[in-house]
């Protein structure tokens, strides 16, 4: 018995350790890394990719057939000297065949480096959807964090909406203030209560949604604080070229186009192979065996089998060379075709830098709006904080009305929420232009 309570309580002990499990960045974009559907997805496609590799090698290796039969006849046929008689016979052959390529004008060459950029082609749209995810996730994790700190500023709010009903229940029995002021205290109180609910609504919403996104259960759910603290007033970079820069030897996208040129080039070789004349070789090896069962010659009988394979046995070599000469054009546009393909991906390549440059310098003006309108938020925020505590003791005083009262304490808490909005804002931007230079730590 005694055992068993102990099984129990170590097993409540992992129960609730488990649910006081707060993920860590780089925890939740390694889970959602490994549970992503569209990854695996292409993890598969990878392999793919792989299995290409080896069929573009094994084209440099000869190819080996073993075939065999065998046959009864019955009537009118050749008999092992190949003179026509009426018999019945058997025959069967054994024979093995092989061949391959000398020269195909480098085609087979070119396919594998084909095949080998598939594999590395692969591996860049891998890490694109990796960069996404990993985006989708930072993203996610400041929505839980900006939740959790207009949360506690709304709860703030509430508390002190509380004490406003203290007070103003104690003034209102001194005979200090009418009953209507009372109810507009209370009903202050529970606007707030309101407030602080919906933030807890937002805060579900935004763990919900991540881990939807980790494909973990949403029950118990939690994320480990990190104290983005106050930004720095400083942008982190001079100007957007500077990322643009940067983004170039590190976005996946960019170096895909520039495989897809390659890629291209190699198209282009192995069009024009057809050009050139392709040799190939043929090895061949093979026996048989012939027994008859009727109508042999007197003193005539049939070849054992061992003899027959020694008699029988033959081997062959042959060369082959087939030199195109003329084809209806079609090597020839389709040499065209593979040009006019190389300057499609080209000018893809152009493409993909221009969006880059384009969503660099949108990141980098959005990054330096965020900042004014962080730095603009700080002030209200301060102004809005000393207006509240003039505002209250003038309140406790009876020289302004409740109505007033509240309007400062509205405009208080429209100015924490703003700068608290911005502030996230700002950080999540400026992440991504971390991102986009290759510096975003995951941590």
């Amino acid at each position: 018995m005694k055992t068993k309570l102990i099984l129990f309580v170590a097993f409540l002990t992992t129960i609730a350790t488990f649910s006081q499990k707060q993920w860590t960045l780089k925890e939740c974009v390694d889970q959602a890394l490994e549970k992503n559907i569209s990854i695996q997805q292409n993890k598969l496609s990878l392999e793919l990719a792989k299995k290409d590799v080896a069929i573009a090698k094994g084209n440099f290796l000869p190819n080996l057939n073993l075939s065999t039969g065998g046959r009864f006849n019955a009537g009118l046929s050749s008999d092992e000297n190949g003179v026509l008689k009426n018999t019945n016979n058997f025959s069967s052959s054994l024979s093995l065949s092989g061949g391959g390529i000398i020269f195909n004008g480098f085609r087979n060459t070119n396919t594998y480096k084909q095949a080998q950029l598939g594999v590395a082609s692969s591996l860049l749209d891998l890490k694109k959807i990796e960069n996404d995810i990993s985006l989708f996730v930072v993203n996610g994790y400041l929505n839980i964090l900006f939740a959790k700190e207009n949360l506690n500023a709304v709860k703030v709010q509430y508390e002190i909406s509380k004490k406003q009903i203290e007070a103003a229940e104690s003034r209102f029995n001194s005979g200090v203030i009418a009953k209507g002021e009372l109810l507009n205290t209370q009903s202050t109180a529970a606007t707030d209560l309101q407030n602080v609910i919906a933030q807890e609504n937002a805060l579900d919403l935004a763990l919900l949604n991540l881990a939807q996104l980790l494909q973990v259960r949403v029950q118990n759910f939690d994320i480990a604080p990190i104290d983005v603290g106050t930004p720095t007033s400083t942008l982190l970079f001079k100007n957007s070229d500077d990322v643009y820069q940067k983004s170039l030897e590190e976005m996946p996208e960019i170096e895909r186009a520039k495989l897809a040129i390659e890629n291209a080039d190699l198209n282009i070789d192995i069009s024009k192979g057809a050009f050139l004349p392709t040799l190939s070789y043929s090895l061949s090896s093979g026996n048989s065996y012939y027994h008859q069962f009727n109508n042999l010659l007197p003193n005539q009988t049939n070849s054992s089998f061992f003899a027959q394979f020694e008699d029988r046995l033959q081997h062959g070599l042959g060369i082959s060379l087939s030199i195109p000469i003329f084809n209806r054009f079609q090597t020839k546009n389709s040499v065209a075709k593979s040009i006019i393909n190389k300057e499609i991906s080209e000018t893809q390549l152009e493409s993909e830098k221009l969006n880059l440059k384009q969503t660099i310098e949108q990141s980098f003006l959005d990054v330096k709006s965020a900042l004014k309108t962080f730095e603009a938020s700080n002030i209200s925020l301060d102004a809005q904080k000393e207006a509240f505590k003039n505002a209250q003791e003038r309140y406790n005083y009876g020289t302004i009305t409740l109505f007033e009262f509240d309007q400062v304490r509205t405009r208080l808490v429209n100015a924490e929420a703003t700068m608290i909005r911005s502030k996230y804002d700002y950080v999540f931007k400026t992440k991504v232009l971390q991102f986009y230079s290759g510096e975003l730590i995951l941590e």
